[in-house]
């Protein structure tokens, strides 16, 4: 297994339930690319995957930040965004 984080295992399993991936989430390498290489996810994927943990975390992503390509560079970027954003927003 991956040293994963508990949220990076639940970011995992909302990225395989939402897109349908017949993996697990110890076979992710959490610092392997989401897009293209590395998992294999196109844009379709990277956006309905936005669109499931927003609904869930209450964060957006939105296709014009400037940080879009360093938040999907991997699980272990977009849990890191998702938990740092969490707590900015419960805070508000």
């Amino acid at each position: 297994m991956q040293n994963l984080s508990a949220f990076e295992i639940e970011i995992a399993r909302q990225l395989i339930d939402s897109l349908n991936l017949e993996v697990t989430p110890d076979e992710i390498d959490p610092n392997a690319p989401l897009y293209q290489e590395g998992l294999g996810l196109d844009s379709i994927d990277l956006l309905e995957l936005s669109v499931v943990l927003s609904k869930r975390y209450g964060i957006q992503i939105k296709s014009d930040d400037p940080d879009i390509t360093r938040i999907f560079s991997s699980l272990r970027a977009l849990a890191a965004h998702h938990c740092a954003g969490s707590r900015r927003w419960r805070k508000e």
